[in-house]
């Protein structure tokens, strides 16, 4: 039974997923995502290339900033929670990223709409990124003193969900009063507020400050609740701190179960990362969607999601994570093949008219109606499947060196992150077809279920 002081401990942890995934939904996937890819679009055929090549250069871009930024946080991650677990707190490192992932989503404000700053936009997403991810780290490294192993499933699934639910708040706030149309007003048909310019995209723009905005305030409940113990452990020098990191690293053959659920985690979360990474771009390049019809792809997205990492915590807590896993990781190379399927005229293929008898307006939506659907399913198994991979993380992991073995997770979750971004480019560029170029996402997938076959469900924390 929880006790009151455990209950706000739980619930301020939960605070960190409902200030951060604001980051994730309107920065990365479905606001400025596909608002630089845009911008960076019409810029690159203001250059004369034609369309085409400018989508791709536009594409190339966009997983440059992803590929650096992540390589950053895949190659840092691990140094950074072995030098915490040696100074015996996690509270500083968390205020500390926490203000970069504020400045850096802030800035995306002078993310200008004429292309000429791309180079800047992309830094200052990084930067915000760098934050969010690090803090991530430390934060998932709390998860394991929260309640016991038998509750932490559920505990792990509600905080996902909690978060989406933010992601959703948030991203109809920005639909509502901020993202502009071709029509200069909103979805709703009201006119930027704060007397935002809808010509130089400022309601788009204030994306950025808005995701700052969210994280600073939301935060406050976080710092509030979630007090630090005095001391994680022994405190040990950084120095012996990294060479024992070391040591675990040479240790992974020993351990089949961890090297297995590591690499194999590897390969299907950057999959995942690629499909929400490309996905709202993806629909402005192929279904030729407004940035205001991605955001509404992204409200079916986030409530799928939230309502289904909420059931799906209860079923890892019922069979455990990696059966969850399994389900998801099928369940997303299908709708990936779906979404590889869908063109504006034609469905697997086929015409339109063939799946709705005669042709009108009901008929063209078709193709629309189904990528939604498609993102209401990648919202729903891409979050279980974060929060199920997160799970059984737990179950490998010694609490007493906890932010080490999240830094190793964040290591294994951004070690390829370079692979969707640069596979999707290379296989786009040699097929010349932008839906061609979602094949490496099932691949991805596909190689990381194989590798969990040796992984342990029950994990290997009593072998070591």
């Amino acid at each position: 039974m929880q006790t009151a002081g455990l209950r706000k401990r739980i619930w301020g942890w939960f605070f960190f997923d409902w200030a951060s995934q604001p980051y994730h939904t309107l920065l990365v996937t479905f606001v400025f995502g596909p608002y630089f890819a845009a911008v960076a679009t019409q810029h690159f055929m203001g250059t004369g290339l034609p369309e085409q090549a400018a989508d791709a250069r536009a594409q190339s871009l966009w997983s440059l900033g992803l590929t650096v930024s992540g390589l950053v946080v895949g190659l840092a991650a691990p140094v950074l929670g072995a030098l915490a677990d040696a100074a015996g707190r996690r509270m500083p490192w968390i205020i500390a990223f926490s203000a970069l992932c504020v400045l850096g989503s802030g800035s995306l404000w002078w993310a200008m709409p004429d292309g000429s700053n791309l180079a800047f936009a992309l830094f200052a997403f990084g930067i915000g990124f760098v934050g969010v991810e690090f803090a991530l780290i430390f934060t998932n490294a709390q998860l394991p003193t929260l309640g016991p192993a038998r509750d932490i499933g559920k505990i792990s699934g509600s905080g996902f969900a909690f978060g989406y639910l933010g992601g959703l708040i948030s991203l109809i706030v920005m639909l509502t009063f901020f993202v502009e149309g071709e029509s200069g007003t909103t979805f709703f048909g009201l006119a930027p507020a704060f007397g935002l310019d809808p010509e130089t995209r400022e309601g788009t723009r204030f994306v950025g400050p808005f995701s700052a905005i969210w994280f600073a305030v939301f935060m406050i409940p976080y710092f509030i609740w979630v007090r630090e113990e005095q001391t994680l452990r022994k405190r040990a020098h950084a120095v012996e701190s990294l060479k024992q990191l070391l040591d675990r690293l040479r240790a992974l053959p020993r351990r089949p179960s961890l090297a297995s659920f590591l690499g194999g985690s590897m390969l299907y979360r950057d999959g995942l990362n690629g499909l929400y990474a490309f996905g709202g771009t993806y629909a402005v390049l192929v279904l030729n969607w407004e940035i205001t019809r991605v955001g509404i792809f992204g409200i079916i997205g986030v409530i799928s999601a939230a309502a289904m990492c909420w059931v799906g915590g209860g079923v890892d807590r019922r069979f455990g994570p990696k059966p969850v896993i399994a389900v998801c990781i099928a369940a997303l190379i299908l709708v990936c093949f779906t979404i590889m399927s869908v063109r504006p005229d034609s469905i697997f293929g086929l015409p339109v008219a063939a799946y709705c008898g005669s042709p009108g307006a009901m008929c063209k939506e078709l193709p629309h109606v189904i990528f939604m659907t498609c993102g209401a399913l990648i919202g729903g198994f891409g979050g279980i499947l974060q929060a199920a991979s997160r799970t059984l993380m737990v179950r490998h992991t010694d609490p007493e060196t906890a932010t080490e073995a999240f830094g190793l997770y964040g290591l294994a979750g951004r070690a390829t992150s370079f692979l969707a971004p640069l596979l999707i480019g290379i296989v786009t560029a040699m097929s010349g077809s932008v839906a061609l170029g979602m094949t490496p996402i099932i691949a991805l997938f596909a190689a990381g279920a194989v590798l969990l076959r040796w992984t342990d469900p029950k994990g290997d924390r009593a072998e070591k």
